[in-house]
């Protein structure tokens, strides 16, 4: 059985409060019925699992709750909302939490924001900074566009304003949670040992003497109950304003929450909570019970110590029972499944599958007029189906250097990939010699095409750019981290960027591509594939590629798109020189801005500087040294994250690589003309 909180509705008289009852439920989702076999035996045994522990060491903490301010939103873009995230970012890191209280404050004027951490106070730092982390990313979500939010998890508390509340005694919001169980006994002596224990705390916690922590914790007994009670302020708080709000939140208990046996009530600034049974940790030393209060007898205390070793055996002979009979299902069925997703991979693939005189069709029997480009691996023809729909149609010859391998490494991997920033494969045909492949049609063709070309170029401003660069960062972060495959692209260059109608990039061509485990990190290979210009130094000369092999392409594509010159035919007066070499030659000396295009005569200089030192920190020598692309989008969509300085990069040229090249290895190269030609009109 799982415990919920449920909201309970208060007296309209009362200011806005909301009161939560502990209730029980044991249904069974339909969504968890729908699931198979094995994942259904393995969702029994962990509830039952979680249901046997919770029995054992009854833990009445597990709710979370929230309120977002109702004092107006701010757009996700603005700068308040980036300071919000920035702030809460940044509070499990910091050190001042190791004694449980932070606050901190980001931006200046309307923009600033204060935010307040406070952990209960026998957590230790390691359990207070995580619970402050849960509760910080929670909090960003749960209030999106609010000026102010505060978020109760467990433990801890994070709020967050655009006003002062550092010093400053604020009881509203106030939530209570409480339990329906009523103590058992005198009603009158359980509210008198409650109200004296509490009062007692109260004082302690206002007028505690260290200026770190301001709590208490003390129990009372009577024949028939124990009270374990915790009341704590938020330390940035004088004596009287700590006393003030722990006498609020002791008012809000008879009005609230009866006779229940368990209490807690929760403000900005203090809370309070008693359980029937201990529940602060050892290392806070409970002050010794008042003489107003009575003994506890023995019996009880070892009658609970009897049932807890019996409910804890219990507990481990059904986890190794059920663990046990979970293994032997699983082990039997996974070779089924295996089976059943090898079919589901087949009727996948064969559904993208055309007839030959379909596609012949479309492209009016391979017309010259419909003739969009030529490559080392074929042509590429435009076409259009019966419905109006446009398509781009490879036609791999028969002498191609792709062989069946490559041409199903392509539909394999494009048919399960999905992202807006990849081209999407809308089938292929595989007929006797004919080997064709289908694409949604480009309508504005690939990059080289514009910032190679002098004229066209000019239709290039720093905004396209920019949100060029970006999306090819993000279609590389789903190869090689979001996806559910782990794809290394191999041979990304300026051809292989598609644009579409609104001049958003799509990643094409994955021939080369190659699939990792999730946990693989490299790989090598005899048989080295790619475009001059763009390839890696240790892919080139020895056949070892990673997801930093495309950071380094990636580094390429961003230098050439801000100077819009090929990387292995820079010319630079009278010499010829490689754009990295000039790149780093004019960083090192100061004089980045002679790299930027000099048609670039608008844009943020700002975020021009940055994609050079992004594009120069990708290319570098070291590979250890080039960041991840989720890294890179972070210091593309953060101007507040420092960049590190970039070290040399890697000057590969076409003679180096040809002499490194061993006679034992296949080198498959091309110019940016001669690799796989990309569906695009002219």
């Amino acid at each position: 059985m799982d415990l919920q909180v449920v909201p309970q509705a208060v007296s309209s008289s009362l200011p806005p409060k909301e009161c939560y009852i502990i209730t029980k439920n044991t249904q069974i989702t339909e969504g968890k019925m729908r699931m198979g076999a094995s994942r259904l035996l393995l969702f029994l045994f962990y509830a039952m699992l979680t249901h046997l522990v919770k029995l054992a060491f009854a833990q009445r903490d597990p709710y979370v709750l929230h309120d977002c301010s109702n004092t107006g939103n701010v757009s996700s873009n603005s700068a308040y909302r980036k300071n919000v995230n920035t702030l809460l970012s940044s509070l499990s890191s910091n050190t001042q939490i190791d004694y449980g209280f932070y606050n901190f404050s980001a931006g200046e004027n309307s923009d600033r924001v204060n935010a307040v951490a406070l952990c209960r106070a026998d957590l230790t730092p390691t359990d207070c900074q995580s619970c402050v982390n849960m509760s910080a990313y929670e909090l960003l979500h749960l209030c999106p566009n609010q000026k102010g939010g505060i978020m109760w998890y467990m433990n801890c508390t994070v709020r967050y304003s655009n006003n002062s509340i550092f010093g400053v005694m604020q009881f509203e919001p106030v939530k209570q949670l409480y339990n329906t169980e009523n103590v058992r006994g005198p009603n009158g002596t359980f509210v008198q040992v409650r109200e004296t224990l509490l009062d007692r705390l109260r004082s302690e916690a206002a007028a505690s003497a260290s200026t770190l922590r301001k709590f208490a914790t003390g129990n009372a007994s009577s024949p028939y109950f124990d009270i374990y009670a915790l009341l704590q302020c938020t330390p940035d708080l004088n004596q009287q304003e700590c006393s003030d709000c722990l006498n609020q939140s002791i008012a809000e208990v008879p009005t609230c929450c009866g006779l229940a046996i368990g209490v807690r009530v929760l403000t900005p600034s203090c809370n309070l909570r008693y359980e029937a049974e201990p529940f602060y940790g050892s290392t806070l030393e409970a002050p010794p019970p008042s003489s107003s209060t009575l003994p506890s007898p023995a019996e009880g205390k070892a009658s609970n110590s009897s049932q807890t070793i019996i409910i804890v055996m219990a507990a481990v002979v059904s986890m190794v029972l059920i663990f046990c009979i979970c293994i032997c299902i699983y082990l039997r069925m996974r070779k089924q499944r295996k089976k059943v997703e090898r079919m589901d991979e087949i009727d996948s693939v064969e559904s993208l599958q055309f007839d030959f005189s379909t596609i012949r069709v479309a492209t009016d029997n391979f017309s010259d007029v419909n003739k969009l480009g030529e490559g080392g691996f074929g042509i590429v023809y435009k076409g259009k189906f019966p419905n109006g729909q446009k398509i781009a149609v490879k036609r791999l010859s028969r002498s191609s250097e792709q062989g069946d391998q490559e041409f199903k490494n392509e539909i394999l991997l494009v048919a399960r990939l999905e992202h807006r920033n990849l081209v999407r494969l809308l089938g292929f045909c595989f007929e006797g010699n004919e080997r064709l492949l289908v694409y949604e049609l480009m309508p504005n063709s690939s990059l080289d095409h514009f910032i190679f070309d002098p004229s066209k170029r000019l239709h290039l401003d720093w905004k396209i750019r920019y949100k060029i660069i970006i999306g090819i960062a993000r279609g590389l972060q789903y190869l090689h981290e979001d996806s559910q495959l782990r794809i290394i692209h191999r041979d990304l260059k300026t051809s292989n960027v598609l644009l579409d109608e609104q001049m958003n990039p799509k990643i094409s061509d994955f021939g080369m591509a190659r699939l990792f485990t999730l946990d693989q990190t490299q790989a090598n290979t005899r048989r080295i594939v790619g475009t001059y210009g763009y390839m890696a130094p240790e892919y080139a000369m020895h056949g070892h590629f990673s997801v930093k092999s495309d950071v380094f392409s990636y580094g390429v594509l961003v230098l050439e798109i801000v100077c819009g010159q090929k990387n292995d035919s820079f010319e630079n007066g009278e010499n010829t020189e490689n754009l990295l070499s000039h790149a780093w030659k004019n960083w090192r000396e100061g004089t980045a801005l002679n790299l930027i295009d000099s048609t670039l005569r608008v844009g943020s200089m700002t975020e021009i500087m940055r994609c050079i030192h992004i594009g120069l920190l990708c290319v570098q020598e070291n590979i250890a040294e080039r960041p991840t692309m989720s890294s890179i989008l972070l210091m593309l969509n953060s101007y507040s994250m420092a960049l590190s300085i970039p070290s040399r990069p890697a000057f590969l040229m076409h003679s180096i690589v040809e002499s490194d090249m061993s006679s034992n290895q296949s080198f498959q190269a091309s110019q940016n003309e001669a690799s796989m030609t990309d569906p695009y009109p002219r």
